[in-house]
């Protein structure tokens, strides 16, 4: 009996080894990516790496701020974890005020929350971040470019 136990015992590992397999790697290159510029920024260009602005789910989005470009004052429903990847973005939380504005460099994070006005200033030369969240989400605008 205490063999067959065993010999059932060892029959399931078997069988649940031989199921289960690793992962695989989901690469995404950044030659891969779909990059767009809304008509009414054309400071910027954008490009969902993960996830998309309707999905009900986690997403990515890789921006690029050209040199001295500016992002108005805008929100988004939800909060925001933004990562410079390279430059140094200026960030400004309510009204647009260029001293009150903080500096935020490559390899820093920084938290939009839901619903707060922000708005974004590449003063010192391009930069690069990458947004996530979770969504959907979207982007309002309270006040046009300048």
């Amino acid at each position: 009996m205490k063999k067959l136990h065993l010999a059932c015992a060892t029959l399931l590992i078997a069988v649940a080894a031989a199921g289960s397999q690793a992962p695989s790697v989901n690469v995404i290159r950044p030659d891969s990516l779909r990059w767009s510029t809304p008509p009414n920024i054309p400071d910027i260009s954008s490009a969902w790496v993960l996830g998309s602005e309707s999905a009900n789910s986690a997403y990515v989005l890789r921006v690029k701020l050209r040199s001295g470009g500016r992002i108005p004052l805008h929100t988004h429903p939800d909060t925001r974890y933004s990562t410079v990847l390279s430059g140094t973005l200026y960030v400004g939380f309510g009204t647009v005020d260029d001293a009150q504005v903080v500096a935020v460099p490559a390899g820093s994070v920084y938290v939009a929350p839901a619903n707060v006005p922000h708005h974004l200033w590449a003063r010192d030369g391009a930069v690069e971040y990458q947004e996530a969240g979770t969504g959907p989400t979207g982007t309002a605008v309270i006040a046009p470019p300048r």
